[in-house]
């Protein structure tokens, strides 16, 4: 039995949406088995269990599937087992999941658990204009009356957390995610003839895989192949304007990847041409490895990850001659591929303890 030291937070509650392979349910993944087998007591509220992430719930950690995907199951069923079980800390594992935080918070009152929540995507989003805009910076300040604590990834995302919440510097830590590692017995990718360029991420219109589809014709090298590893609802649109262009021998799309670091360690350039990020992870892997990445300015921690030339081109996000221009640098023969991005010597699993031990040690009664 898993033993309470005095003063820690023993028990973590978290919870995500879905297990269908997006970065943040999988860095949850990495930090749950982290933090289970430094001797705490994790409890998992998963809506849709099914899903290629449902190999990867650590062992030992206590899953309650609610077979049902819908945002608001995932709400009610969090407030409920809050409330049942009584954990020492309640851990968002991304912005996208603050509303049930906050609806936790509504429901439970003074005995809501301490939250703390990991900003995961843009806090700062060029598509919203007008009302939307506004509503979503209104949205923004409301955090600071829900969560306890807010965790980025790095200084400039805790900066703009910082901004955009309007929350006190004592209120944001910076934390990185686990790094990749790879995933044993994962099934072994099939991976196109070199030079091929890489896109890791759902197809949804945040990615805007249309605009790396788009260049591809326009690159130097003719027999440049593309391949892009994620699902979602875009998936026939992308399909079609791959056929409209005659790419078919050329581009592939075959899904999710169980262990997608094969692929980012043989790619020619990692490429990543959304409209808006968080942190994204893919680039930190990439670099890891030595592998070039070319970026569209889709948020503040691009630059910082992409640190210089020597790692690759950021982009502006509708600049198709730059992005071009960047693929083509990375392709050509005598490119020098950068040298792996060594580990900064940063203990995320222990740093999130240390913090759910302060947050928890700093509630009332």
């Amino acid at each position: 039995m898993l033993q309470r030291k005095q003063g820690e937070a023993h028990h973590i509650l978290s919870f995500a949406q879905r297990l269908q392979g997006g970065g943040v349910e999988r860095a949850l993944m990495r930090l749950a088995l982290g933090w289970q087998r430094a001797g705490r007591r994790v409890t998992l509220i998963i809506g849709d269990g099914d899903g290629p992430l449902a190999r990867e719930i650590p062992e030992g950690v206590t899953v309650h599937r609610l077979n049902d995907g819908s945002y608001a199951a995932l709400a009610r069923a969090v407030a409920d087992i809050a409330r049942r079980e009584r954990p020492d800390i309640l851990f968002c594992p991304g912005n996208h999941y603050s509303a049930v935080a906050g609806f936790v918070r509504l429901k439970l009152g003074r005995g809501t658990p301490p939250i703390v929540a990991k900003i995961s995507n843009a806090l700062v989003r060029p598509d919203m204009t007008g009302l939307s805009a506004w509503s979503y910076r209104r949205w923004l300040h409301l955090h600071r009356r829900f969560l306890d604590h807010v965790v980025a990834m790095t200084p400039a995302t805790a900066a703009e957390a910082r901004r955009e919440m309007r929350l006190h510097s004592d209120r944001v830590s910076v934390i990185p995610n686990p790094p990749a590692v790879p995933i044993p017995g994962a099934p072994v990718l099939a991976l196109p003839d070199r030079p091929f360029l890489l896109g890791i991420g759902r197809l949804e219109p945040q990615k805007r895989w249309d605009r790396l589809i788009e260049a591809l014709p326009s690159l130097e090298r003719g027999d440049v192949r593309l391949l892009i590893l994620g699902e979602g609802s875009l998936r026939g649109a992308l399909e079609a304007q791959v056929a409209a262009l005659g790419l078919g021998s050329r581009v592939s799309l075959p899904g999710h990847a169980a262990d997608p670091l094969p692929a980012l360690r043989d790619a020619a350039v990692l490429a990543l041409t959304s409209d808006y990020e968080g942190v994204p992870g893919v680039i930190r892997e990439a670099l890891a490895l030595g592998t070039p990445v070319v970026a569209t300015e889709s948020s503040v921690a691009v630059r910082e990850l992409i640190a210089g030339p020597g790692h690759g081109d950021v982009v502006a996000r509708d600049d198709r001659h730059a992005l071009v221009a960047a693929l083509d640098r990375w392709l050509r023969p005598d490119a020098v591929r950068p040298s792996p991005v060594g580990p900064d010597g940063s203990d995320p699993v222990s740093a999130y303890l240390d913090l759910f031990d302060r947050v928890a040690q700093r509630a009332p009664a």
